[in-house]
Order: C-alpha cells, then sequence, then structure tokens
C-alpha cells in the first residue's frame, strides 16, 4: 500500500472497546473510519452516529469486501477472531485483531498461514508493548540495569462482567485466560526473547490453577512458569476482583522494577525502579497505548515500516495459553 493520507478503517462490530482502542487512536492520527457493521444493525447505526463512522454495512463480509476500507479492525468475540481475520486475509486486507488471536494454537497456526501465503499483515493487538513505560521497563531488564533477572511477576485484576458478556461463554472462547492471561503470558514470552540475563529464552509452564464460573470457564487462573536460566514467573488473572489492577514487576540481582499500571498507562504512567540508590519514579507519558499501536501499525501499512512481532509470535503465545489450560485440567477453546 502506498497511501500516505490517513488509512480508511472498516470495523467490524460495534465492541465496548472501539471507542479506547481504535476510535479515539483514528481521530488523534488522522484516519478514517469508513464502515462499520454490526449482527445487529440498530447497534452499527448507533456506533456509527455515535462515533462519526461514515457508513453503515449489512455484514462484516461487506465491509471487508468494501473498496473504500484499506484495513480491517476486528474487535469481535474471541472465537470470530480466526474466521474474520481469515476472510480479511483472502480479500488482501490488513487486519489489526484485538487478542487473543484465535481459540488455540492450531486455529492461529491455520490464519499465520494464510496471511504468510498471502503476505498479508495480521497484528494481533498487545496494545502495552507498544507504550514507552513497557519499552522503558523492558530496556531496564534486557540491558542489565536489574542484574540478572530472577522474577517476573504479572498480576491482571478487573471487576465481575455483566452475567450475558461473551467473556463469560465457553462458546466464544471465553474465560479469564483467554481475555486477561494472553497478556501475562505474552510479557512473559517477550522477555525470553529479548535476552534479558538470567531468563535464557522462552518460559514453559509448571503449573496453573483455575477457579471456575461455569463448565470450562475460568473466572481465574493463577500461573506459574520456568525459563531456562532458572529465574521463574507467576501471573494472577481474575475477572472477578473488586477493582483494575494491571501491574508488572521484574525482579533482578540489582534491582526490581514496577510498572504500576500497564495495560492502562494513559491513567498511570510510572514506573519505579528500585536499586542500592533507593527508589525512583519515571513518569513516561500518559499517550494512550492504543495510540502508539495504531501509529505503528500504520506505519508498517503505509511505509512499510518493520513491527516488533509477527504472526509466528501469535501462534507461540496461543500455544502458551493451550498450555497453561492444560496444566490447570482444562482443555484449550
Amino acid at each position: 500500500m502506498t497511501r500516505t493520507d490517513g488509512l480508511r478503517i472498516g470495523v467490524l462490530g460495534a465492541s465496548r472497546i472501539a471507542e479506547s482502542a481504535i476510535v479515539g487512536p483514528a481521530a488523534e492520527l488522522g484516519h478514517r473510519l469508513v464502515a462499520v457493521a454490526a449482527r445487529d444493525r440498530s447497534r452499527a447505526d448507533g456506533f456509527a452516529e455515535k462515533y462519526g463512522v461514515e457508513r453503515v454495512l449489512d455484514s462484516y463480509q461487506d465491509v471487508i469486501d468494501d473498496a473504500c476500507v484499506d484495513v480491517i479492525y476486528n474487535p469481535l468475540a474471541n472465537s470470530l477472531h480466526a474466521p474474520w481475520n481469515l476472510a480479511a486475509i483472502a480479500a488482501g486486507k490488513p487486519v489489526l485483531s484485538e487478542k487473543p488471536f484465535a481459540r488455540d494454537r492450531s486455529e492461529a497456526l491455520r490464519v499465520a498461514d494464510a496471511a504468510r501465503s498471502a503476505g498479508v499483515t495480521v497484528l494481533e493487538g498487545f496494545h502495552y508493548f507498544f507504550h514507552p513505560v513497557t519499552q522503558r521497563a523492558f530496556a531496564l531488564a534486557a540491558d542489565g540495569a536489574l542484574g540478572a533477572v530472577h522474577r517476573v511477576e504479572v498480576a491482571m485484576a478487573m471487576p465481575e462482567p455483566a452475567a450475558t458478556d461473551p467473556r463469560w461463554s465457553l462458546d466464544l472462547a471465553g474465560g479469564a485466560l483467554m481475555d486477561l492471561g494472553c497478556y501475562s503470558l505474552h510479557v512473559m514470552r517477550t522477555l525470553g526473547r529479548l535476552g534479558v540475563p538470567g531468563l535464557g529464552g522462552a518460559p514453559s509452564i509448571t503449573r496453573a490453577h483455575a477457579v471456575l464460573r461455569s463448565p470450562g470457564v475460568d473466572a481465574s487462573c493463577d500461573v506459574e512458569l520456568a525459563f531456562p536460566d532458572g529465574a521463574t514467573g507467576a501471573t494472577t488473572n481474575s475477572m472477578v476482583a473488586p477493582d483494575y489492577s494491571f501491574t508488572l514487576k521484574i525482579s533482578g540481582s540489582l534491582g526490581d522494577v514496577l510498572v504500576h499500571d500497564f495495560i492502562r498507562p494513559g491513567r498511570d504512567d510510572r514506573l519505579t525502579l528500585v536499586t542500592d540508590d533507593g527508589p525512583r519514579v519515571e513518569r513516561l507519558g500518559t499517550r494512550a497505548s492504543y495510540t502508539y499501536q495504531l501509529e505503528a501499525f500504520a506505519a508498517h501499512v503505509q511505509h512499510g515500516a518493520a513491527l516488533p512481532f509477527g504472526t509466528d509470535d501469535a501462534v507461540a503465545n496461543m500455544a502458551l495459553v493451550d498450555a497453561a489450560y492444560r496444566s490447570a485440567g482444562l482443555r484449550p477453546r
């Protein structure tokens, strides 16, 4: 794609995440939301009126096939990520897809193979990675400022969604590990591939424990991991907590770094570094992580700029999610 003006974005569904994940970032960066469709036409009409989307179409496929749409944003329920990403790939449209990438590794692999064969980009929306607060924490770990890292802890918690929320549906590939834990495991894997001292590569699951809301659907899931060089990781993921909390802590022989809200740095952009010199708080800016993500995606689509991870990463992340579910005694989605 050689367009140098704003991207023309087609939106699949009228989801709750769209306002922060695509509407605000697109407006800030000068991109256009040109088409939307939803299962319920009235919801699409309301979404378009509220957010200034230029046209409401009858179906997701109509959005994908629209000649005025350059790229697709897919925030559908988890079970619909892969099928509609495959449809966009078939139409030659790059996709910014919400996480998780698919139901499981095998489905993720089908999408990755199709994207590779067609030469179409599908970016899994791990927006946290693109924010300076995350980049700073990862750099401190990778550059040896923390010494040999021996522990990585990610804690993710949110209040209970409504009973009708898709995140409580097994058929829609819901569950705490799918919704929250995919982030946690992505953090662990990313640190593993950055050459962080003390880690030695990709982590593996050593133990997982889930508390179920209904058969097969985890309300919470805690996971322990081990890295090749002896460091350990731990992540707690709960969809039945009293409040929101998204913290990342990396502990090493020379110090610790804590990101106070790595999912919502727009609300809290603090990073606290503790070394022998004492604690130091850094603030890395409240610009939304979703804006940084869309900026990177657009630079790739429009100008060929490199992305930090691709479909191979998405397949590997779903493999680790599958392994955690199996360790907890559950089947992958």
